[in-house]
């Protein structure tokens, strides 16, 4: 077909491709399918499908939501993405980039290293305090992978596992979590002190069920020795891994758990705003990962009794796999978040 009457999109992976408006909507039809078998949730309705269509199907470098429709954005990361020192990062956020949040964070972005210097990273949150209006936020992920050897005192349970040595990888990763959820009460607490709006559990349950469960033992507390602090609670992955595959909270097995299940944990534990999340698959064009994406979160919208921040960047969301997503696949992405799943924020 001649290529005037073909598409500019999105890969995946950031490759720019042509497809003509029926392989587009061919390809959310086929997301959207597949989203539903996986995550046993229904798909999308004939009217949302023709919306995104409209969306994808445009050769416009950036789309954007209609006037007065626009939610609020949320930032994992923005203390140090340019040159400048992690103060100067924050008020470039806010001044220059209209960030309606800003979040503080460390290089090594984890809870169990953050917790050695906390003395230093609350006296950096106290300054950055001073010096901007948005609300601050001090960020880690509750990485419990860090507690298992040689970086921790625990049996690595990756190691374990392809031995066959369940028993004893169960039993690590159980001894790991109070360890985890000590340290992420201890920093959190701090920045509390230190006049903090807020923290973000940022790639929760990345190292599984185990993972997902200090994470949110680590919320409870932190509700109740912080009543005043926002919680944000953003995921690693569209459904919990099993790693330990048996742990429970309150009376929920964690394993395999989508966003709609997880969501509901995070708020009954006291949390503020939730981030679903859905990864990127690189092989498929934009379209279907936004049409997949749509579909598995719809379900936590729709029932949401805190504000939801859909996971939109590299690699999740559908925005593509690569360093600086292109504007024209991020801008889609976003609006298609906001149109179909009418989330409170990104």
């Amino acid at each position: 077909m001649d290529r005037e009457n073909r598409i500019p999109t999105r890969m995946g992976d950031g490759e720019m491709v042509h497809m003509t408006r029926s392989e587009i909507r061919a390809d959310l039809e086929a997301g959207t399918a597949a989203a539903a078998r996986r995550a046993k949730v229904p798909p999308l309705t004939e009217e949302e499908l023709e919306h995104l269509l409209d969306i994808y199907g445009s050769p416009a470098r950036f789309t954007g939501v209609d006037i007065g429709t626009e939610v609020v954005l949320s930032y994992d990361g923005s203390g140090m993405k340019t040159i400048a020192s992690r103060r100067q990062d924050l008020q470039i956020y806010e001044q220059w980039f209209g960030a309606d949040t800003i979040e503080l964070h460390h290089v090594d972005y984890s809870f169990k290293p953050v917790k050695a210097i906390v003395p230093f990273e609350a006296q950096e949150m106290h300054e950055v305090l001073l010096r901007v209006v948005a609300p601050v936020q001090y960020g880690a992920q509750p990485n419990l992978g860090l507690y298992s050897r040689p970086d921790g005192p625990v049996p690595n349970w990756a190691e374990l596992l392809p031995l066959g040595r369940i028993a004893e990888a169960r039993a690590a990763q159980e001894e790991a979590i109070p360890m985890a959820v000590k340290d992420m009460v201890y920093v959190c607490e701090s920045m509390y002190e230190a006049g903090a709006d807020g923290v973000d559990f940022d790639t929760s349950a990345a190292a599984g069920d185990a993972d997902f469960l200090a994470t949110l033992q680590a919320v409870e507390e932190v509700r109740r020795r912080c009543p005043e602090m926002g919680i944000e609670v953003g995921m690693s992955g569209e459904f919990v891994l099993g790693m330990h595959g048996e742990v429970e909270h309150d009376g929920v097995r964690l394993a395999g758990l989508w966003p709609r299940e997880q969501m509901k944990l995070v708020a009954r534990a006291g949390a503020t705003i939730f981030g679903p999340v859905v990864n990127v698959n690189a092989g498929k064009s934009c379209a279907w990962n936004i049409a997949r994406a749509c579909t598995i979160v719809k379900p936590c919208a729709e029932e949401a009794t805190i504000p939801i921040h859909m996971n939109v960047g590299m690699g999740v969301g559908a925005v593509c796999m690569t360093k600086y997503p292109p504007v024209d696949a991020v801008s889609r992405a976003s609006r298609a978040c906001v149109d179909i799943l009418k989330v409170d924020g990104l």
